[in-house]
C-alpha cells in the first residue's frame, strides 16, 4: 500500500541526483525567487500586513512545502486567493486571529491527508472553482484603485459597495503620478515579457518607479511612508491562544484550508501536465499544513501552492523539489541584504502589479464559456462569483461546496435505467423478442445511493405494476447506501403486494454483502439473486410457465 506522507524529495534522495541536473535547480530555483519577491510583498501588503510577512512566507513555507510536499516543482508562498481572506480575518480577529486560524488551517490540511481525500479535492466542478477566483480577482482590483489613483482615504470600507462609493466621492483627490506610475506598471507587465522575457515586469517596474520616485522627489506614498521600515530578520512569534475562543477560528481556518488545498492540487496538476510529472495528492496536502502550521511562528501569512510561480519554475528547468528550496533561499538573502531598500517601493506601483494580477487571475474567457453550459453550472459560478464579491469567501465556498454536491446528485440521478420494451444489448442475449410479456426488465445504471434512489424506485415501480416479473440488472452497481437500500426494499415490498416478483441480476460480492448485512432478504430470497442476466432470465421464465399451468 503506497505511503500517505511521501515526499518528492525523500524519494530523490533515495534515487540519486543527476549531477548535470543541479545547474538548472539551482538556475530556476533564483529567477522564480526573483519573480516571487514582488509578487511577495504586494500580496502582503494587499492584505493590510507588512511586507516582510509575505517574503517570510515565501521564504518559510516556500522551504518546507518543497521539502516536505508531494509535487516535484511546487513553489509554495503567498498567493493572491488569500488576499480576500486575510484581509477579513485580520479585519475581525486582528493578527493574533490570522495566526490561530493558519495553524488550524494547517492541522486540517494534514486531517485531509490523512484521510487521502487529496484526489477528491481536486474534483470540484470547474464551475466553482471558476465562480470563487473571478470573484477574487474582482475583489483584488477594487482593493487596489485608492493607492492605483493615489485618493487621500485613510481607511476604506470593507463592503465592496461602500468601497467604491468611498472612491466616487473621493474622486477628486487623485494623485496624477501615482496614476502615472499605475499605468506604467501595468504596461510593464502586460508588454515587459516581448522584450525581456528572462526578467519579471513587476521587477523592472519596481526598479524604475522607485528610481523615479527617489531622483524626482515625486509626492507619492511609499511602503515606507505607510507602514514605516522593514525588518530584515526573521523572529520567532508566539500566538495568544485562548482555548475557549478557538472555535471563532474554524469557519475562517477551514477556509484557509479549502483553499489553499484547492488551489495547491490544480498547481501541482497543471504543472504535471507540463513536463509529465505525477504528484502525490495526499502528500502534498500534508506537507502544505506543515507549512502552514510552521509559517505563523516566524510572522508569516497563509501559503498554498502559487501556479504562476510554479510555472516559471518548470519552464526555466527545475525538475525537482531543489529549485523550489534555492527559490526560499534565494529570498531570505534578498530580505537580510537588500530589504531595507524595499521600504522605498511606491505604493501605486504595487497596485499596478496587483492590478494585473487580478487580471490573469479573473478567467474571463473560461467565465463566459461557462454560460454556453448547463443551467446548474450557471447556478454555481454566479452564487460563488456573487456571494464572493457582496458577501464573504467563506460563505461562498460553503454555499458553493453544497451547491456543487447537489449538482453531483442531480446527475447522478438523471442517469436513468433502461425499460427494455424492444432487443437491445445484443451481447447479452440475442434476441429480447422471445422474452414473455409479464417479464420486465429495468437496468440500474450506477451507483444506488440517496442521489438516485426515490428515482429509480418510482421507475422500478412503474415496471413492475404492469409484469407479473421484474428483473432488475445491477451489473453497474458499484456501491449501495443505506438511502438505496431502503428504497428498494420498499420497492420490493410494494410489487410482492401487487404480484410482482422480483429477481436481481449481475451483483458484484460487496453489494450482495450490503443486502445481506442490511437484512434486504428479509423481503427478497436470496435464491432469487443471480451472477448472471441469463440465470435470471430462465428463472423467472420457468416460473412464469409454471404459473400459468
Amino acid at each position: 500500500m503506497n505511503k500517505i506522507f511521501n515526499p518528492k524529495l525523500f524519494s530523490l534522495f533515495k534515487q540519486g541526483i543527476d549531477k548535470t541536473q543541479l545547474p538548472k535547480e539551482v538556475m530556476s530555483g533564483i529567477v522564480v525567487g526573483i519573480v516571487a519577491l514582488p509578487l511577495s510583498i504586494a500580496f502582503a501588503v494587499a492584505c493590510g500586513v507588512s511586507p516582510e510577512k509575505g517574503l517570510i512566507t515565501a521564504i518559510i513555507a516556500g522551504f518546507l512545502i518543497s521539502a516536505l510536499g508531494g509535487s516535484r516543482v511546487q513553489i509554495g508562498g503567498p498567493t493572491g486567493a488569500f488576499i480576500v481572506v486575510i484581509a477579513g480575518i485580520i479585519e475581525q480577529y486582528g493578527l493574533n486571529g490570522l495566526m490561530i486560524s493558519t495553524i488550524l488551517a494547517g492541522v486540517i490540511l494534514i486531517a485531509f491527508g490523512l484521510l487521502r481525500l487529496g484526489e477528491l479535492l481536486k474534483y470540484f466542478p470547474h464551475s466553482l472553482i471558476v465562480g470563487f477566483t473571478s470573484g477574487i480577482a474582482l475583489v483584488i482590483f477594487s482593493t487596489q484603485i485608492r493607492d492605483a489613483l493615489g485618493l487621500d482615504i485613510a481607511q476604506t470600507p470593507s463592503d465592496f459597495i461602500e468601497k467604491w462609493g468611498v472612491y466616487f466621492s473621493q474622486i477628486h483627490t487623485a494623485n496624477p503620478y501615482a496614476v502615472v506610475i499605475t499605468l506604467l506598471t501595468i504596461l510593464i507587465g502586460i508588454f515587459s515579457k516581448k522584450v525581456l522575457s528572462k526578467i519579471p515586469g513587476s521587477i523592472i517596474a519596481i526598479l524604475l518607479s522607485t528610481l523615479a520616485v527617489q531622483l524626482f522627489d515625486l509626492p507619492v506614498t511609499t511602503i515606507e511612508s505607510f507602514f514605516g521600515d522593514i525588518p530584515t530578520q526573521i523572529s520567532l512569534q508566539k500566538p495568544d491562544i485562548v482555548l475557549t475562543d478557538l472555535g471563532n477560528y474554524v469557519a475562517p481556518a477551514l477556509t484557509i484550508a479549502l483553499l489553499g488545498g484547492i488551489e495547491s492540487l490544480l498547481s501541482a496538476v497543471v504543472s504535471d501536465g507540463m513536463f509529465g510529472g505525477h504528484h502525490r495528492s495526499n502528500t502534498e496536502l500534508i506537507g502544505q499544513g506543515i507549512a502552514n502550521i510552521v509559517t505563523p511562528f516566524f510572522g508569516g501569512i497563509p501559503a498554498t501552492g502559487a501556479l504562476a510561480r510554479t510555472a516559471t519554475n518548470v519552464k526555466n528547468g527545475g525538475r525537482t523539489p531543489l529549485s523550489g528550496i534555492v527559490h526560499a533561499l534565494t529570498l531570505l538573502l534578498i530580505m537580510l541584504f537588500l530589504g531595507k531598500w524595499a521600504k522605498l517601493i511606491p505604493m501605486s506601483c504595487l497596485a499596478g502589479i496587483l492590478i494585473v494580477v487580478a487580471y490573469n487571475m479573473s478567467e474571463w474567457r473560461s467565465f463566459v464559456a461557462i454560460f454556453k453550459g448547463s443551467y446548474f453550472d450557471i447556478i454555481i459560478l454566479l452564487s460563488t462569483f456573487l456571494l464572493t464579491v457582496f458577501v464573504d469567501l467563506t460563505v461562498a465556498i460553503e454555499v458553493g461546496v453544497v451547491l456543487s454536491a447537489i449538482l453531483f446528485m442531480k446527475r447522478m440521478s438523471d442517469m436513468s435505467g433502461k425499460t427494455l420494451e424492444k432487443p437491445i444489448d445484443s451481447d447479452v442475449i440475442e434476441d429480447y423478442s422471445r422474452i414473455p410479456a409479464g417479464i420486465g426488465i429495468y437496468e440500474i445504471s450506477g451507483p444506488l445511493f440517496f442521489a438516485s434512489a426515490k428515482k429509480y424506485s418510482e421507475l422500478i415501480t412503474r415496471v413492475g405494476l404492469k409484469k407479473k416479473f421484474v428483473i432488475i440488472r445491477m451489473r453497474h452497481v458499484s456501491f449501495v447506501d443505506m438511502t438505496g437500500i431502503q428504497n428498494l426494499k420498499s420497492t420490493i415490498e410494494l410489487l410482492k403486494q401487487k404480484h410482482c416478483e422480483v429477481v436481481l441480476s449481475g451483483l458484484n460480492e460487496s453489494v450482495k454483502q450490503e443486502f445481506k448485512k442490511t437484512k434486504l432478504t428479509d423481503c427478497i430470497a436470496e435464491s432469487n439473486f443471480f451472477d448472471s442476466f441469463d440465470k435470471a432470465l430462465t428463472y423467472a421464465q420457468n416460473q412464469l410457465q409454471t404459473n400459468t399451468k
